[in-house]
């Protein structure tokens, strides 16, 4: 096309003076638009059904044309010179805002996107070109659903890849006040030709062009961007568009500003422009038009939910708020890919703006509320937010608002009120669903690669290993680590006849290293249950060897996780003269081990996401963790209590109860069947005991397990066969 409009106007007046003939064309062009408004009295025929699409098509290609023809380097032509001088931009931006004839605006959009992407001499410094661009800003990007989206997002794509390319724009199209005029001068087009001289903005800091004079400061406008309409409030105003491709390309564009490697760039971006309020305001805004209470299945339902697919799947279930929902875990999704992506300034600021606006300032306060309902859709809400969080710096400013940035203090009452103690008070709620939340929300936290999470929660409690009791022999046997009648959580009125249901061999192996063989570890907790209370040899694709696979794949995912943190491969040294300090398990792991405590009582959901905590700390590969939940073999301190012991206590009230259920063993089958499927459900006398039992077995196989990829070295659990009886 372009090749053709030159030869035609080379065949029409000559070769000797093509630039003539180019500016020629291009006045009479922009003189054939104008003269439309003077001329016209249809105020209602649409702009694209007028000459003034076309003509602006062929200014657009002279203009392109003629740079291509030019010889020396960043000189601008006398189309473009003219096109400056006249602030014929301006004028467009004037005759699109009166929307005259109707659907202008979109041709003066078009217009503009097609000049700064096609011509490639620099023209965002001009100041005739840098004022309308913001004038066009302040057009668009406000009013959802307008007829000029698809132009409007065009244009801030263009602008988005001027800034790429050069980062020092930034500044200067977010209405930057003070950006320095450096490198303008081997930009600035040569003088005027003497034909265009006659301009009317003559200021004393600008040439005839509206370029900004190399060796004079720029002017100082009125503070007052930050709550202007600029390039950051259009984008997020497109980023609210109903049309999923428009929404879309807006939010790659912001992408594209808040990754730009400059750091005075960024800087600016943080300081001086909206940037993080609006994105945060927006992500506030969505979470309040949210319904006071969803159901957290309803939540569940929408995991497949993220920025580039922000629509649910059709196929669920419709539920109240479920568009709200979707519309809020899209942006928040959004929020937290855009801290990744973004330059280190800009990702600071922008975690910190949203760990204040919305998780502190909103949040939490729900998250306190005496409302039950309000308790449980925030704590769900949190959850779903916590699973979708990728990037580090959102993750640090949300681990520092659960768990705070203080220190762990070591006994209970030394410790402040914390937002994390709520929260573990809430995992031993009244209410049993918002326990079950609750514990969710600490499953999803652990799984974090963030080592304050583990360390606030556990290992704090753990250092110096004070659960161990000072100066005590190695253990001999398994019956000096296991008598019942020694037990201080056995003696208080259990019944001290019982025995494990399998004894294990007299004297547990220990490694040279001084830990006690796997072998032993594993038995221990495939023993505990007694031959009466299980069930799972009856049915099929319930052995342990199951849980064997999993474990193997969630502990190495755990350990990788883990990795850069330099956890030591071995257990503290005790210093037998070091006189014993109270232990304290700390309030996270008092309160799973007294709800494991009371497994035979509580609902089976609820039980099911105890053991599902419990077996995500068991995977840490921390020597302390290892040992306190996992080593039945460790002679505890006085009044200390491990996760075996726990148990322990828990087999011993189940043998007394076994003996007042009727038909137990008929039973505890039947209950199993209907947990799995395979028979019709239906209400039995002790069913909550029977599915508590059920529970239990399987924990202490996930746990055997869990001990057996951790321990011996790696690769070595996998020749080693399972016996029949369950044993290893």
């Amino acid at each position: 096309m372009l090749s053709r409009l030159g030869a035609l106007l080379q065949e029409a007046v000559g070769a000797r003076e093509p630039s003539i003939d180019l500016l020629e064309a291009f006045v009479e062009h922009w003189k054939g638009i104008t003269n439309y408004y003077i001329e016209s009295t249809d105020e209602n025929t649409p702009a694209k059904k007028t000459d003034i699409p076309w003509r602006l098509k062929q200014m657009l290609d002279i203009l392109v044309y003629e740079e291509r023809q030019q010889t020396a380097a960043n000189e601008a032509g006398p189309c473009l010179e003219y096109l400056l001088q006249h602030k014929i931009l301006e004028t467009l931006c004037t005759l699109g805002k009166a929307e005259y004839p109707p659907g202008m605006r979109q041709q003066v959009f078009q217009f503009f996107s097609k000049v700064l992407a096609q011509v490639q001499h620099p023209l965002l410094h001009y100041l005739n070109v840098h004022r309308p661009v913001q004038k066009l800003l302040r057009l668009g990007g406000t009013v959802p659903g307008s007829l000029t989206e698809k132009e409007e997002v065009q244009f801030t794509t263009v602008l988005c890849s001027k800034i790429q390319q050069d980062p020092d724009l930034l500044a200067y199209i977010l209405e930057g006040k003070k950006m320095v005029g450096k490198k303008k001068a081997s930009r600035e087009p040569s003088t005027l030709p003497r034909e265009a001289a006659g301009t009317k903005d003559h200021s004393p800091n600008c040439d005839p062009r509206g370029a900004w004079s190399p060796t004079s400061p720029l002017p100082i406008e009125p503070e007052g961007g930050m709550g202007e309409s600029n390039l950051i409030t259009f984008l997020i105003g497109l980023c609210k568009s109903k049309k999923g491709r428009v929404a879309l390309k807006a939010q790659e564009n912001l992408l594209v500003l808040v990754s730009v490697a400059s750091p005075a760039a960024a800087t600016y971006l943080v300081q001086s422009s909206p940037c993080c309020p609006a994105i945060v305001r927006h992500l506030c805004q969505l979470y309040q038009a949210m319904p006071a209470y969803l159901d957290p299945a309803d939540i569940a339902t929408l995991e497949g939910i993220s920025w580039r697919l922000p629509n649910a799947p059709s196929d669920e279930a419709a539920f109240p708020g479920r568009e709200a929902l979707a519309a809020f875990l899209g942006w928040f999704d959004y929020c937290d890919h855009l801290i990744m992506e973004a330059h280190t300034v800009v990702a600071d600021a922008l975690a910190k703006a949203v760990a204040e606006r919305l998780l502190m300032e909103i949040l939490q306060p729900q998250l306190l509320h005496v409302s039950e309902q309000g308790i449980l859709t925030s704590t769900s809400l949190l959850t779903a937010m916590l699973r979708r969080l990728r990037s580090p710096a959102l993750l640090r400013e949300t681990v520092a608002f659960l768990l705070g940035t203080e220190p762990p203090t070591t006994t209970p009452e030394d410790r402040p009120p914390t937002l994390c103690a709520h929260l573990i008070r809430h995992c031993d709620h009244l209410s049993d669903e918002i326990s079950i939340a609750t514990l969710r929300l600490f499953e999803e936290l652990l799984q974090k690669p963030h080592e304050q999470i583990i360390h606030s929660l556990v290992l704090c409690n753990l250092e110096g290993r004070p659960y161990v009791a000072r100066g005590s022999a190695e253990p001999e046997s398994y019956e000096d680590t296991l008598d019942l009648e020694e037990d201080p959580y056995f003696t208080d009125g259990f019944d001290t006849s019982f025995q494990p249901a399998a004894k294990p061999p007299p004297a547990p192996a220990t490694n040279s290293d001084g830990k006690t063989a796997v072998t032993e570890i594993v038995n221990s907790f495939l023993c505990l249950v007694p031959e009466e209370a299980k069930t799972s040899a009856f049915l099929e694709e319930t052995g342990y060897d199951t849980y064997v696979h999993d474990a193997y794949g969630l502990f190495q995912e755990c350990s990788s996780r883990v990795s850069p943190w330099g956890w030591p491969m071995g257990l503290t040294p005790l210093d037998s003269h070091e006189p014993e300090r109270p232990f304290f398990e700390g309030p996270f792991l008092q309160m799973l081990f007294d709800r494991m405590s009371r497994i035979l009582e509580q609902p089976y959901s609820l039980n099911l996401q105890v053991t599902s905590v419990l077996s995500r700390l068991a995977l840490f590969p921390h020597p302390h963790i290892h040992e306190y939940l996992l080593d039945p073999y460790i002679s505890l301190a006085p009044g200390c209590r491990s996760l075996f012991s726990v148990l322990v206590r828990v087999i011993g009230d189940l043998m007394q109860r076994i003996q007042r259920v009727p038909q137990f063993p008929g039973k505890l089958l039947l209950v199993r069947k209907q947990l799995m499927g395979q028979v019709p459900g239906e209400q039995l006398d002790h069913q909550t005991l029977l599915q508590g039992v059920v529970v239990l077995e399987e924990f202490c196989k996930e746990l055997a397990a869990i001990a057996f990829v951790k321990f011996p070295p790696h690769g070595l659990h996998l020749s080693l066969p399972l016996s029949p009886e369950g044993h290893v």
